[in-house]
């Protein structure tokens, strides 16, 4: 594709806008009436707390088996989100750009003396525009920053489903496309099973709601995540058995870690002494888990979010860096994210922290860094 035609797939359709709105609908609509469990969040300065319905499972679901009924009645084509691509993308740069200004308005106009709703303004425009002024705002009783992660996570898995559908349409289905679209839906499916984890996250409990989150939820994570699809769809990739076992390997260690890291540090956070590993938690100036993955390095669950990110790579072979953007970014935000995080545990738990790093001196991947 030349780059007029690239900028000209890159112009939004009246269907590729009707598309975005109807999928948030049906989000904030069956986010709000489908059955899920609805967990409490960590405890704010204030003293209270936010409620989330965790249904992203079933809202998955329900929305498969729409779009299952619209193919199999010809109302909708499997195939729309991948031949859409680039409109959608630029689609949802434009709403999150817009959702971000709407946020940095009515965050500076809010009078809320809530924690959740407090506007935190620095005086810098630009600051504040990126990372936000609220920590949760909310439209029509909807917490957005759960909502905009849930829609991420979900545009993700249809992106790449879409894709598939596109490879089988083309007659083009290999064995490398089966392998990272098995991790794809293991990953999310995952995602959404223990949706209550997202609860405990940084993004969640310290991130204000700004550009930044916006658009790394709506577009970044989707539509960059998501190049492995797209590369696979157009270059056919031949692995030996060999190879395929070990990239199955490196996805079940990495999502066995991850997956791991996190529910650790949730049930840590809603009981202190539940038992890792079989017994009883270490815990350090009673705040800090350093029992389990958190006693093997400070920031473990990265590691397995790098060795997953990894996996999803691996089945596109090793002919062009292209599929490795997603592994590569990641490697970089992750130890961004990391060493932002260990400044403000520092300034939050001084000492405490100070006493966890001597404990536990690795960051990411023990022995080496």
């Amino acid at each position: 594709m030349d780059l007029n035609s690239t900028l000209q797939a890159l112009i939004p359709s009246s269907t590729s806008i009707l598309m975005l709105l109807g999928f948030f609908a049906y989000l904030a609509i069956a986010g709000s009436i489908v059955l899920g469990r609805v967990t409490p969040g960590v405890t704010l300065s204030d003293g209270t707390r936010l409620y989330y319905r965790c249904n992203g499972l079933f809202t998955l679901i329900l929305l498969l088996t729409l779009l299952g009924i619209g193919v199999r009645v010809n109302i909708i084509s499997a195939t729309a989100v991948a031949d859409r691509g680039l409109e959608l993308l630029s689609v949802t740069f434009i709403f999150s750009f817009l959702v971000a200004l709407v946020l940095f308005v009515a965050g500076r106009r809010s009078h809320h003396k809530s924690s959740s709703l407090k506007p935190l303004v620095t005086g810098n425009v630009v600051h504040d525009w990126w990372f936000g002024i609220q920590l949760n705002p909310q439209f029509m009783g909807i917490d957005l920053k759960f909502f905009f992660v849930r829609a991420g996570m979900m545009g993700w898995l249809m992106i790449n489903l879409s894709i598939l559908a596109k490879s089988v349409e083309d007659g083009n289905l290999s064995p490398s496309m089966m392998l990272y679209q098995i991790f794809s839906v293991v990953l999310y499916c995952g995602l959404l099973f223990y949706e209550e984890y997202m609860t405990s996250t940084w993004d969640i409990i310290a991130e204000k709601l700004g550009f930044m989150l916006v658009f790394g939820d709506l577009v970044w994570i989707p539509f960059t995540f998501s190049i492995q699809g797209w590369w696979l769809l157009s270059n056919k990739v031949e692995l030996t058995t060999a190879a395929m076992i070990a990239n199955c390997f490196v996805f079940f260690i990495g999502y066995r870690v991850f997956r791991g890291a996190n529910k650790q540090k949730h049930v840590f956070k809603k009981n202190p002494k539940a038992p890792i590993w079989g017994r009883p938690p270490k815990v350090i100036g009673g705040k800090l888990l350093a029992s389990g993955y958190w006693g093997i390095a400070r920031h473990c669950n990265y590691l397995g979010d790098m060795l997953v990110a990894v996996s999803f790579s691996l089945p596109c072979g090793i002919s062009s860096p292209i599929p490795y953007f997603y592994p590569i970014y990641l490697l970089i935000l992750l130890i961004w994210r990391e060493r932002r995080d260990e400044a403000r545990c520092a300034q939050k738990y001084k000492d405490v922290w100070a006493e966890y790093c001597k404990l536990v001196p690795w960051r990411i991947l023990p022995y080496i860094y």
